[in-house]
């Protein structure tokens, strides 16, 4: 075998090459990623570290789908181990003695437990993708090299640490469980021919261990890197806040996302960060009807975009060695007629999304277009992808490595909206018609109070005006749905009819009152959304408000968290959290029986974007209010705690199923019969 001279020159050699190589393509990405717009991540320190904390070392997102979660946790601190391990074995190679932990025995235990649970984990992480066959899950060479690499470098591991055992003649110990069964299989070899077999063992590591750090950075393994710096650097205002745009700037070029240089550094982050689970687009409403949305194939195919463009802009291959790949062509999305996905929805289950992922799957493709001619709206990203969002944030909120999706496609319609106008014929309608009358429908603006009259024709509900009572406490804010549609009105009524139970001094705006410009600004239509953000807050000055409440999730999330940065100071709370409030304060006490089965839903703008879980269940099922329910709740799924009552008491509960029917005690309550207000 070599000698020490020669090993540490060969050692040196290698190792220099593999961090230069390493360091090769991350910089090459570092440079891709400088193409976009800077990002301002000028944010409190303290919340940034608290966050990177709980989830990078608490794994807290990785745990809400428990199996793969535990999984990912073991293979996480079990690399931690392992990379003591490896500085204990590459310096044995060199030196021939071990480096002197403290505890080293007990070190050397849960090393071999570690390589033992990896080995067991990749068996598991396989039957996942392959035995199982999860539909969020991709197959193939590219997702599965991984698993080869861990195998053999754990393989390595205990080849190495069983051959030191033979070579320096230990006995069997139960601190080396496996080191030492595999020892007693080879006490027959001859001292050079087990010094010989472990310096293959060592080298074969050292290669190994090598090989996958330049394959990381190459690969979606990059995640590793960038995950952490990602929810590092991730927001701390308001989940879900869109970003303002300032439409009076005379230099601007184009406004919304044309290009992927428009995409801000922290964006283009994200892009490095998706470890391609597919957790995303398991959840998403879209991909789960059969649409071409997909939120994991939005950011592998944004990611695979700037690497091609990037790579032409900055003539810096992303590959290494690049002798070895070629940098012909550019990823582009062509749907070919075998696999377009069907108008109607034909299948038998009633959310499925096999149909999305095989569209995506065979549509990404390499072609002969030069990157820089590739358009990131047609080519890369289609118009049935980006109005296919709800704006939920599901995707969002599933994300293990803090993902981003929501703003993204917002910026891209902010685009085509904008510069291109583009948008869907419906949509088209709506906003016109929210332009001209102040709401979807294009029912006539100056009948936005007749509500009042129609569901109170005896005048016994009393909702004065802001001009009937300019003394009010609370601004009630009815929105358009409130105002206009038949059942949110029943809302209207019943909230306002609570109001006076209770004693709340209040008033609405009535014809004053313009839509709150949510719908404009998911949309894309920045230009209307401010025009009528404005109109509303100088309304708001005009009569002094400094409370406003309102029933509808989508108007309390674009008035609390979007309108301060235009100017609006006043405090907005949703109807359910005046309601508790008002329970607790003792002004509204359930009189009346309802023995009812009662299905909840959780608003994705309530509970998703502004972490309202809690209140809509207190007024709901509070004591005495109804016997039994059915819980159906995303959170509820994934076994997130959540509130119920029991013997006097609010506990938090968890569940790990979908849904479930949960019975307050007949101790609970005055009588065994179900209260409620109204």
């Amino acid at each position: 075998m070599l000698g020490p001279t020669l090993t540490f020159l060969v050692f040196f050699l290698l190792t220099g090459s593999g961090l230069y190589f390493f360091y090769k393509a991350v910089y090459h990405r570092y440079l891709y990623l400088k193409l976009g717009k800077p990002a301002d991540l000028r944010k409190e320190a303290k919340d940034r570290l608290k966050v990177f904390l709980v989830q990078v070392f608490g794994q807290t997102k990785l745990l809400k789908d428990r199996k793969s979660g535990i999984m990912h946790v073991v293979i996480f601190y079990g690399f931690i181990i392992l990379q003591f391990g490896a500085l204990d074995l590459i310096w044995k190679g060199l030196t021939g003695n071990a480096i002197p932990f403290p505890g080293y025995e007990a070190f050397g235990f849960f090393q071999e437990l570690t390589v033992l649970l990896i080995v067991a984990d990749m068996g598991y992480a396989t039957y996942r993708r392959y035995g199982e066959k999860l539909k969020r899950l991709k197959r193939g060479w590219k997702p599965s090299i991984v698993v080869f690499f861990i195998f053999f470098l754990m393989l390595s591991v205990v080849f190495s640490l069983g051959f030191e055992r033979v070579e320096h003649g230990l006995a069997a110990s139960g601190w080396a469980p496996i080191s030492s069964l595999f020892a007693a299989g080879f006490g027959w070899m001859s001292p050079e021919g087990v010094h010989i077999a472990f310096m293959i063992s060592w080298w074969a590591h050292l290669i190994i261990l090598l090989s996958f750090l330049v394959y990381v950075p190459q690969s979606k393994h990059f995640h590793i890197i960038t995950a952490p710096v990602n929810i590092l650097l991730r927001k701390t205002e308001p989940v879900g806040r869109l970003s303002k745009l300032d439409l009076e700037d005379e230099e601007a070029e184009s406004f919304g996302v044309g290009r992927i240089e428009d995409f801000t550094q922290k964006q283009m982050l994200d892009f490095y960060s998706c470890v391609e689970c597919g957790r995303c687009t398991n959840v998403c409403p879209a991909s789960n009807t059969g649409k071409l949305l997909s939120p994991m194939h939005l950011i592998v195919k944004l990611r695979d975009h700037l690497i091609d463009k990037g790579s032409s802009i900055t003539k810096k291959s992303p590959w290494v060695p690049a002798f070895a790949f070629s940098d012909k062509g550019s990823h582009v999305l062509k749907v070919g007629e075998e696999h377009q996905l069907p108008d109607i929805w034909q299948d038998s289950e009633v959310t499925n999304i096999a149909h999305t992922m095989n569209t995506q799957k065979h549509s990404w493709t390499v072609s002969d277009k030069n990157a820089e001619d590739v358009e990131l709206l047609g080519d890369v990203m289609t118009d049935d992808e980006i109005w296919s969002c709800t704006t939920c944030r599901n995707c969002e909120d599933q994300c293990p490595v803090g993902n981003e999706h929501v703003d993204k496609i917002i910026d891209l319609r902010r685009h085509l909206v904008l510069m291109q106008g583009s948008m869907p014929n419906d949509g088209q309608r709506a906003l016109q018609n929210i332009e001209r009358q102040s709401n979807p429908w294009g029912i006539n603006r100056r009948e936005r109070d007749k509500w009042v009259k129609e569901v109170d024709p005896d005048g016994e509900l009393r909702v004065p005006t802001v001009k009937e009572n300019p003394d009010f406490e609370y601004l009630y804010f009815v929105g358009s749905m409130g105002s206009f549609d038949n059942r949110s009105r029943k809302v209207s009524k019943a909230f306002a009819r609570l109001m006076n139970q209770a004693g709340v001094n209040f008033a609405i705006l009535g014809n004053e009152e313009k839509n709150s410009g949510d719908t404009p600004r998911r949309m894309g239509n920045e230009f209307l959304f401010q025009q009528l953000c404005m109109e509303n807050i100088s309304v708001f000055e005009k009569y002094g408000v400094k409370k406003i409440v309102t029933a509808c999730p989508h108007t309390y999330n674009t008035l609390k968290n979007e309108y301060p940065d235009f100017g609006l100071e006043a405090e907005v709370i949703h109807h359910t959290e005046l309601l508790d409030q008002l329970v607790e304060q003792g002004k509204l006490v359930p009189r009346y029986e309802v023995k009812e089965r009662i299905t909840y839903h959780d608003s994705c703008y309530l509970g998703r974007y502004n972490g309202i879980y809690g209140q809509p269940l207190f007024e709901l099922f509070s004591p005495c209010r109804i016997t039994s329910y059915l819980f159906h709740h995303q959170q509820f799924k994934l076994g997130i705690p959540f509130f119920c009552f029991q013997k006097n008491i609010w506990h938090i509960c968890q569940r790990t199923t979908a849904a479930s029917f949960l019975t307050v005690p007949k101790t609970a309550c005055s009588n065994s019969s179900a209260m409620s207000f109204v």
